[in-house]
């Protein structure tokens, strides 16, 4: 017999190894599990994909079957065209609200992938394409809580691009439900700096990287400490109770938070590629319009060295197209034809037009979109501008242009937001040392007694970096420039019809706290309509 220290020594051994392999596979299976679900998915989404092929080559009869189904009058395969019929009993229906897309959805079943490759779910197909597209162009992009995601949906979770893996996200989805949009992407953040091994940083808007990022400049010491301790600092629009909940997932990394202040020491140029060597990627699910700005100012930046992946074009609350190209500069999304009815208003057009179906547009050609997605909304004019750049089989490839919403016009001049901002950019190059942050237009009707007896004209509010007051000829440029780049305004100009504009310097921060006075994650209007938004902003100006 052994004796009573070797039984003990073996027994010892023996409930080591099985602690050993029980955590093993306790770390295992949360692994596999990704693994087998990405693996699936991945699949999922490649025979969606050569399913869209299939669709591209009949765009008109998909279209069809699409409008039946949302008219509720079946699903046949007959080639009768129903949108003519469609197209008399509903006229041009209102604008559309410019509001953010509503994408929160259910938990993923394994029903739900058979649905998402033969039926008819917008959401469920974009997002396994997406994993398809991300997942091909950056092999690595879809490792286990390798994406942090930074986006502020108050009220209710919505869900981001990758909702069907939910474990390839590091950072908490109750962060992004916070009432404060400042303390859920700081929050976001937090939890984004302890995953070293970070893939993919995924944000809702651009705004919201570069609101993050600019709270990573101004806050880094105390977000390191934070690090350090693993321990939240109180902070106003935190609950309590969701601090406790959120606490619980922390643990103390001071190594992690030395590296951050090593390289925030350093300064901010290229930040993230320091801070997550592993990084591939930056996703922006809006990344167009007003975004732009944005998206520009983060390359220059603390994004330097990274591409930028918007993957999903939506208006009116509908999902339209999808970016199949992740690793081209310039987004440009497939307009699915299984997805809504769309139908387009050319914009050069001498007279009122009729509209156009997705089988009948020019390439090089610019078109209003008008969409029906929804039983009962018929026809809803989104006033978004599109330019056709190609075609993917019969499905035509376009690229947003602008938001007839944001356009600029007192006498009906019609300066378009593009526009308006290049003669910006060309203002901007006369005033040595200035950085535009952010900026944005009212015109003076919106004033009311507050505009002066002069004739109608507008209001441009800047905050700019290294530029702190203007004189009276730097104020006078951008009228200059609007006047050289658009003769009818000039010409409103001359005869005094127009007045001239005005030019106003904001304090830093002001733009970060109008856009969480919007109330909802939507792209930054540059025409103020709203006298509540309007007032928070003139509040703010310094010079």
């Amino acid at each position: 017999m052994l004796p009573a220290v070797a039984v003990a020594a073996v027994v010892a051994v023996a409930v080591a190894v099985a602690v050993a392999v029980a955590v093993a596979v306790a770390v295992a299976v949360p692994a596999l599990r990704h693994r087998l679900l990405r693996s699936a998915l991945r699949r999922a989404g490649a025979r969606y994909r050569r399913r869209l092929e299939a669709l591209g080559s009949g765009v008109r009869l998909s279209q069809e079957r699409r409008l039946r189904r949302l008219l509720g009058t079946g699903t046949g395969t007959g080639t009768a065209r129903g949108s003519e019929e469609f197209q008399k009993r509903h006229p041009l229906g209102q604008p559309c609200q410019d509001e953010a897309p509503g994408d929160a959805v259910p938990p993923l079943r394994l029903w739900a992938l058979l649905l998402g490759c033969w039926g008819s779910d917008p959401r469920l197909q974009g997002s396994l394409l997406y994993l398809d597209a991300l997942g091909t162009a950056f092999p690595r992009a879809l490792a286990r809580r390798g994406t942090a995601l930074l986006h502020w949906t108050p009220g209710c979770p919505h869900a981001p691009a990758g909702w069907p893996l939910p474990t390839l996200y590091c950072t908490p989805a109750a962060a992004s439900t916070l009432p404060s949009r400042a303390a859920a992407l700081r929050l976001q953040l937090l939890f984004a700096l302890r995953q070293r091994a970070l893939h993919v940083l995924e944000a809702g808007l651009a705004a919201e990287l570069h609101d993050a990022l600019v709270a990573l400049r101004s806050e880094w010491p105390q977000l390191a400490q934070e690090l350090a301790l693993g321990r939240l600092s109180p902070q106003p629009g935190l609950p309590e109770g969701l601090r406790d909940q959120l606490q619980a997932l922390l643990s103390p990394d001071a190594a992690r938070a030395a590296e951050l202040r090593a390289e925030c020491t350093r300064g901010f140029e290229g930040i993230l590629l320091r801070l997550w060597p592993q990084l591939e990627v930056v996703v922006v699910r809006t990344a167009h319009g007003a975004e732009r700005l944005y998206c520009n100012s983060l390359c220059q930046a603390e994004c330097q060295g990274l591409p930028f992946y918007c993957p999903f074009y939506q208006a009116a609350g509908a999902l339209l197209g999808i970016n199949l190209w992740p690793g081209e500069p310039a987004p440009r999304f497939l307009l699915s034809p299984d997805w809504a009815f769309c139908e387009f208003l050319p914009c050069l057009a001498d007279k009122e037009p009729r509209t156009v179906l997705l089988d009948e547009l020019w390439e090089g050609r610019e078109y209003g979109l008008v969409v029906t997605a929804q039983p009962g909304e018929y026809r809803c004019r989104t006033g978004e501008v599109l330019k056709v750049t190609g075609c993917h089989k019969q499905c035509p490839v376009v690229e947003p242009v602008r938001r007839e919403s944001q356009t600029l016009s007192v006498r009906g001049e019609s300066i378009s937001e593009e526009q308006f901002y290049q003669s910006l950019c060309r203002t901007l190059r006369t005033l040595p040392g200035a950085r535009l942050i952010d900026y944005v237009c009212v015109e003076s009707s919106l004033l009311g007694d507050f505009s002066g007896p002069c004739a109608p004209h507008y209001e441009v509010f800047m905050e700019l970096q290294g530029l702190r007051d203007l004189s009276e000829g730097q104020r006078y440029k951008l009228d200059q420039c609007l006047q050289e780049d658009f003769p009818i305004y000039k010409s409103f100009r001359f005869k005094g019809s127009i007045g001239p504009l005005r030019l106003h310097l904001v304090k830093p921060g002001t733009f970060t706290r109008l856009r969480e006075a919007l109330g909802s994650p939507k792209p930054m209007p540059r025409v103020l309509h709203e006298e509540q938004l309007l007032q928070l902003v003139q509040g703010s100006v310094i010079s």
